[in-house]
């Protein structure tokens, strides 16, 4: 059973999220929690609608709930994805920022050297962006950009966001199905 952590953070691109975690809702031996920023929880109702309305695979956690189980390395947490991942919430992590059940998370991801997974979605970088991503990387975060690929000819918006979002399931380490380069042709 892999456990993984969802942090759905405030800047636009909300259906990144939503494609996630519809697509790991159909995996097993999946066991997730999900935690949302206040701002995750607005962008989500401006762009997607309601946040009621969705039907959250996983337990969700409030953002400043510190007892969570992800919240201590004990709890042997495999992987989390920062999805989307604002410059705000990626600099707060970058300088070890624990004041919310995100940055706490990220920061025992990157202490117990399991994989954290951020994906900002942001255009264009400024140098401090650029050094922050950095000093992650050199910390052993993965950045995945939100950036979309088009060599499968996705001809849908979520078709589009799949290019993504099926990357960040490979970074996961978990199998789906999906466009591999140089094995299906699509025409």
């Amino acid at each position: 059973m892999k456990k993984i952590v969802i942090a759905i953070g405030g800047s636009s691109g909300s259906i990144y999220a939503k494609r996630l975690l519809d697509k790991l809702a159909k995996v097993n031996d999946v066991k997730g929690a999900i935690v949302l920023t206040t701002n995750a929880k607005l962008n989500w109702e401006i762009e997607l609608g309601s946040v009621e309305d969705y039907k959250f695979p996983y337990t969700i956690f409030d953002n400043r709930d510190f007892f969570a189980p992800f919240a201590s390395g004990s709890a042997q947490y495999d992987c989390m994805v920062v999805i989307p991942c604002s410059m705000s919430l990626l600099g707060r992590i970058t300088h070890g920022v624990s004041d919310d059940l995100i940055g706490r998370a990220a920061d025992v991801m990157l202490k117990e050297r399991r994989k954290l997974i951020l994906v900002p979605r942001e255009a264009p970088y400024n140098l401090i962006h650029l050094k922050n991503m950095t000093a992650l990387t050199e910390a052993g975060a993965i950045i995945c950009p939100a950036t979309p690929s088009f060599y499968s000819k996705p001809d849908t918006i979520e078709a589009l966001v799949d290019t993504v979002v099926d990357r960040i399931i490979d970074l996961m380490g978990i199998e789906i199905k999906s466009y591999r380069w140089s094995e299906e042709q699509n025409t």
